[in-house]
């Protein structure tokens, strides 16, 4: 073990290794109670059962994921980056695909499964890398602060910080009901922890708030801290039997798996960068085994919509591993192995409410805005794509609007600046299916 993740070259050791996986665990465990909290629809009231997927089926998704993709990336990539089911990518498959465009779950985990095969092949043949370099740094930049500003607006409104205004569209909600005032606790705790720089603040957070939350019976106390492994039934294999309904191919279909794979396409390898240059594992400004890490979140996709849960991708807590001292894939290993232990803990999951996990996604939204410094707005031709990119996702409560907006104006404001040639052909492909996609929808 030592000698195929080279610890002698790397200068780790088993406890350094398994140390940073812990912490990467904890920085990264509140997906345990936000993803299933998000695709089941929890916060939205009065929607029919068939509507919504099972909690227990998608929790025990979940974790699975995080460890297969975790092994995955630690036995072929040998990265100290653990994955799991993306922020964002879960809000858009909820609130967007089923919630907004009345699409069966079944069929946005077809999306799920069909964009991660899409995605195997694309990295397979290389092509993957190549798009990924014709989408303008700029643009990149600004789909993940939108991504930002959606998950907070998400997090404000299942507070109950921000509600439905018939005047103004939105407004202040009450701010002395007992649940509100719990989110509030949590963000005001998560954002203290979080600027001391404490590992773990957000997962942490959620258990300050949770407690907190039972003291003052806004929260019911679980009666079990342990229990059996909730059953995959519900969702497992959910996603072939949409494959064989007419209704899912549908020219609609094709805007959301393009979402699916776009989004994940630079986020993935935005974060693989990150984490391997803090490691200190770049090379020449290269990665080594880059192919083989960025196979890593196709598989976990593939295999992710087939257990039923959202696209699996890597994730940028894993800094915090590194920080704590992980260099090799071992400790995404640790983080692994503490996912597959987390599925006996289900019962402490009942305690995990909207005022508790709205304020980690706030706080993921501020993490995920701060892209926007590296916009250039100083050019006006890079701004307007950018801006509109950023501010429709929230407003239209879409990231794929948000995304074919900016995709659709940044060839047009580079033709008129006159820097034509700077528009790579691929963009003008996007445009083309971008400009169907609003015909279309």
């Amino acid at each position: 073990m030592k000698n195929y993740f080279r610890f002698a070259e790397l200068g780790t050791n088993y406890r350094q290794e398994s140390l940073g996986g812990l912490t990467t665990f904890l920085a990264m465990a509140y997906i345990l109670a936000v993803n299933p909290l998000t695709l089941t629809l929890a916060s939205i009231k009065g929607l029919p059962d068939s509507m919504r997927m099972d909690y227990g089926a998608v929790f025990v998704a979940t974790a699975l994921a995080a460890a297969v993709g975790s092994i995955v990336m630690g036995l072929l990539g040998k990265y100290p980056l653990a994955l799991a089911p993306g922020m964002g990518l879960n809000a858009f498959f909820a609130y967007t695909v089923v919630l907004g465009s009345k699409i069966p779950w079944q069929h946005a985990l077809g999306a799920v499964f069909i964009s991660g095969v899409f995605f195997f092949l694309l990295t397979l043949t290389g092509l993957r890398e190549k798009i990924i370099n014709a989408i303008p740094v700029d643009l990149k930049h600004a789909v993940g602060a939108g991504i930002g500003l959606f998950i907070t607006f998400i997090g404000l409104q299942e507070s109950g910080i921000i509600v439905n205004n018939d005047a103004t569209l939105v407004g202040l909600g009450d701010l002395t009901k007992g649940p509100t005032l719990l989110a509030i606790f949590g963000i005001v705790v998560t954002v203290i922890m979080m600027t001391r720089g404490i590992k773990g603040a957000v997962f942490f957070g959620m258990i300050l708030t949770s407690i907190v939350g039972m003291i003052f019976n806004l929260i019911a106390v679980p009666h079990h801290l342990v229990s059996a492994v909730p059953s995959l039934k519900p969702t497992f294999g959910a996603v072939f039997s949409s494959f064989g309904d007419s209704s899912f191919w549908s020219t609609s279909m094709v805007g959301i798996i393009l979402t699916f794979l776009f989004v994940d396409f630079f986020d993935n390898a935005g974060t693989l960068v990150a984490v391997a240059n803090q490691a200190g594992l770049m090379k020449d400004n290269k990665l080594p085994n880059a192919g083989r890490a960025l196979l890593s979140d196709s598989i976990a996709t593939i295999v992710g919509s087939i257990l039923g849960t959202s696209t699996t991708t890597s994730y940028i807590e894993s800094s915090a591993g590194v920080a704590s001292g992980a260099k090799t894939g071992f400790a995404s290993l640790v983080t692994a192995g503490l996912f597959i232990l987390s599925l006996f803990f289900f019962p402490l999951l009942a305690v995990i409410t909207s005022s508790v996990t709205a304020p980690a996604l706030i706080i993921v939204g501020v993490l995920m805005v701060s892209s926007l410094g590296k916009i250039d707005w100083t050019r006006f031709e890079i701004a307007v794509p950018a801006f509109l990119t950023m501010i429709a996702m929230p407003l239209s409560y879409s990231i794929a609007t948000g995304i074919a907006v900016g995709f659709i104006f940044y060839p047009i404001t580079m033709i008129v600046k006159g820097r034509i040639k700077e528009v790579n052909p691929i963009m003008y492909f996007f445009f083309v299916i971008f400009i169907l996609y609003f015909i279309l929808r």
